[in-house]
């Protein structure tokens, strides 16, 4: 028998266990923005989740709660309205990009990375505070040589 017409990949798994499987990797990628996974998972999930970042776009309250119904954390439903769905407001489609990294050790299974393309443009934060920019070094002319000074990152002790 052939697949023709049918577009569902199986995964070596039942139906809950591949939906459950597939939320959890689109909640992580969502979560963590690159994610390291084989690549027919990747191929799985990667419609699926640009179909939610569509949905995002719009912003209502129907969306937030399809999303929430969706993702099994709450932070990535409103990572996905709140930081992503802006990002993408004028790209029709393709938000994700799957770069092939080669074989796993063990079983040879191909692996890829999985990534939102211009992520680069987001303010990342880390325990509430902004990740800023590091400074340039800065020169100081002494004589008549140059010397580099780093600039001090001065941080609050526990």
């Amino acid at each position: 028998m052939h697949r023709h017409g049918i577009d569902t990949r199986k995964l070596g798994r039942a139906k809950q266990p591949r939906e459950l499987m597939l939320r959890n990797l689109a909640t992580s990628i969502v979560l963590h923005e690159k994610v390291k996974t084989t690549l027919p998972k990747a191929k799985a999930i990667r419609s699926q989740l640009e179909k939610m970042i569509t949905v995002a776009k719009k912003g209502d309250l129907a969306a937030t709660r399809k999303l929430n119904s969706y993702f099994l954390d709450v932070n990535a439903s409103q990572k996905l309205l709140k930081e992503l769905a802006p990002l993408y407001a004028k790209r029709n489609g393709g938000y994700l990009r799957i770069t092939k990294i080669g074989p796993r050790v063990g079983d040879n299974a191909e692996m890829v990375f999985i990534e939102f393309l211009d992520t680069e443009k987001l303010v990342k934060k880390v325990k509430g505070t902004i990740i800023k920019e590091p400074k340039e070094e800065k020169t100081k002319k002494v004589g008549k040589k140059l010397i580099q000074t780093k600039a001090k990152v001065q941080g609050k002790k526990k």
